[in-house]
């Protein structure tokens, strides 16, 4: 049996911006600055994309700055650059995101913890091929 589910708490380093494939579907995507559990002086960037409905709504609430608690799973794709050359990316497919500042929350983003709104699971799990980047 295998399992690939990741759970990250973290901080957007920027405004997700929200594209749409030619295909209609849309998709975010942000990194997110996770501190290291034993380290608080290290902190992971991590590549996290949403699609659908996920996406839409990551994209009107969340902004730079905006704790949030992600559950997905890892993806590894590999695509051609504009020089020919294979590369690889691994990011983390959302499944569920929930936005942990509160109403308050200040621009600093300073945040009491407590839970606003919480983007489960509403549409079935998206198969993405490959062929939904834009790129």
């Amino acid at each position: 049996m295998s399992v690939n589910m990741v759970v990250l708490t973290g901080r957007l380093t920027a405004d997700p911006e929200l594209k749409y494939t030619q295909t209609g579907k849309a998709l975010v995507r942000f990194a997110l600055a996770v501190n290291r559990r034993y380290n608080r002086d290290e902190t992971d960037f991590i590549n996290v994309t949403a699609w659908d409905k996920k996406a839409e709504l990551a994209s009107q609430y969340l902004h730079k700055g905006s704790l949030i608690a992600v559950t997905g799973s890892i993806r590894v794709r590999s695509y051609d650059d504009s020089e020919g050359i294979r590369r690889k990316s691994t990011e983390v497919l959302v499944e569920n995101l929930e936005f942990l500042d509160s109403k308050k929350s200040d621009s600093s983003g300073s945040s009491s913890g407590e839970s606003n709104l919480s983007i489960a699971e509403t549409e079935n799990k998206s198969n993405v091929s490959d062929d939904d980047f834009p790129f």
